[in-house]
């Protein structure tokens, strides 16, 4: 479970920080460097879902999808410095319980 968490991580701070650095690049005139460096951490980001241990790409994906709106809301927090208000707790919990309930659901 810890390596499923953790994969999920690091695959998330791959997407986001890659697209942060394409963003910069883009939208706020930094250096190409930015665009470069971002885009090899987003090639970086579609092979780390991989690693899962999910037969199934659908699911690990869906899955990966909540723990990536966590990871924005934080990110945006901590980095862009926007405090989440309650509704963006809200919703960010909400996508950890579904993303809980697809992984750790008792299946036949």
């Amino acid at each position: 479970m810890l390596l499923t968490i953790l994969i999920f991580v690091v695959a998330g701070l791959a997407e986001i920080g890659g697209g942060y650095l394409v963003w910069l690049w883009l939208r706020e005139s930094k250096p190409l460097w930015y665009g470069i460096v971002g885009s090899l951490i987003l090639i970086a980001y579609g092979i780390i879902p991989t690693l899962q241990n999910f037969p199934s790409f659908g699911r690990v994906y869906a899955a990966y999808g909540g723990v990536f709106v966590v990871l924005a809301v934080l990110w945006g927090w901590l980095i862009d410095k926007k405090t989440p208000d309650m509704y963006d707790w809200i919703g960010a919990m909400i996508c950890i319980v579904g993303v809980s309930v697809m992984f750790w659901a008792p299946r036949s």
